[in-house]
């Protein structure tokens, strides 16, 4: 019997790819097609010019919209929807796209997704009135698309963790049984073979009432500009919900209370001012004068901890806001970019006070608010599933 052998494929075929692969330059003896041509050219307008420079290869989009909605077209011509997204990405950062997407026409052929919400926050004060209102109806589709995915998840969460809350006096119908068991192991008495609970472990049923306060201090500096996109839509989310209060504050060096926004999520992405530097110890001070109730009260700190203000005054407030009853929670991203970069010293310092910092997703984000707002025992919460505690 005879294994089977890979499919042989031809020279010709070979140097096709890899004159797609290494370009031009990398094969000059191989003659592209018309179909090929298109690709290569779409892929070389991005990777055969220097960074956001002149110079280099001759390759690139020129000056024009029209170039770039045909270019636009090529990549979605030819490649899947998350391919599109990477290389428009890349165009943006590359060749400086930032100024062309000041065009309406170019905005209507551009492929959605959080980045591009981003970089048109950042480029709202430069935008002339006519480009303005298309970049709102393209941040306004992304802003949908997001509420769709989050909000069943968010509602349900939060709605079920304050209607069944911790207690020490639960119902009968109401005790956590096996928590109750594990609280109450050293009461155990040999004689009788049973425990005699000292004390019950259950949930207890909440009206309608205001049960938690959420403030969302979000760090506006550009290394966080998706988590600022995602934080605004699940602020505006928890805004609809009558057990929660929330607040939303962004910040730089500056701090800006934006919760008045908080009905209209693209109104509040556009109050925002992406980039800058960072002084999270003065977005901390700010979000203590918002707390009335702190046993009740959760704050999220959106940010990479990389502190361009005072440290000690910031880890000094921090540990204040914990004394208070206050619980701290930091988020170094709030995106679907993965494990995010952030300094690490501070948030061991800051976990030091029982403050948990989280890089999570916004998949993820409605089982850790709902933990928040139910549970003020961090110290088991690097358990849970699809966050990473430090």
């Amino acid at each position: 019997m005879t294994g089977r052998t890979a499919p042989r494929v031809d020279e010709s075929e070979l140097a096709r790819r890899w004159r797609l692969v290494l370009g031009e330059e990398g094969r000059p003896d191989v003659t592209l097609g018309r179909s090929d041509g298109r690709v290569d050219g779409a892929l070389a307008a991005v990777y055969d010019t220097r960074p956001e420079t002149s110079g280099g290869r001759s390759a690139g989009l020129g000056s024009s919209a029209p170039a770039v909605v045909r270019w636009l077209g090529d990549i979605r011509t030819y490649f899947p929807t998350s391919v599109v997204e990477v290389v428009q990405r890349d165009a943006v950062d590359r060749l400086g796209l930032r100024r062309l997407l000041l065009e309406p026409e170019l905005l209507t052929s551009v492929q959605p997704d959080v980045s591009l919400v981003a970089t048109l926050v950042s480029l709202k004060d430069a935008m002339p009135e006519t480009t303005r209102s298309t970049a709102r109806q393209v941040v306004a589709q992304v802003v949908a698309e997001i509420e769709r995915r989050i909000m069943v998840a968010t509602t349900t969460a939060v709605s079920g963790a304050l209607r069944r809350e911790r207690t020490h006096r639960p119902r009968l119908a109401d005790v956590d049984w096996p928590a109750t068991i594990r609280a109450n192991l050293r009461h155990y008495l040999p004689e009788l073979g049973t425990i005699v609970p000292e004390r019950l472990i259950g949930t207890a049923r909440r009206g309608g009432a205001v049960a938690r306060d959420v403030i969302l201090a979000v760090d506006q500096s550009g290394s966080m500009a998706s988590s600022v996109v995602y934080s605004a839509v699940f602020g505006a989310v928890l805004a609809t919900m009558r057990s929660v209060r929330t607040s939303f504050v962004v910040f730089h060096t500056e701090v800006v209370d934006l919760t008045a926004e908080l009905t209209d999520p693209v109104d509040l992405l556009f109050g925002t001012q992406l980039g800058g530097g960072t002084d999270i110890d003065r977005a901390v001070a700010y979000c203590a004068d918002l707390v009335g109730r702190p046993e009740d009260t959760v704050m999220f700190l959106v940010t990479d901890l990389y502190e361009g203000g005072d440290r000690a005054s910031l880890v000094r407030r921090v540990a204040a806001l914990r004394a208070s009853g206050v619980l701290v929670v930091v988020l170094p991203a709030l995106s679907d970019d993965g494990t995010p970069a952030f300094h690490h010293d501070l948030a061991a310092e800051l976990a030091s006070l029982g403050v948990p910092t989280f890089a999570c997703t916004p998949d993820t984000f409605p089982d850790l608010l709902a933990m928040a707002l139910t549970d003020r025992d961090v110290s088991g919460w690097s358990a849970m599933g699809g966050a990473t505690g430090r």
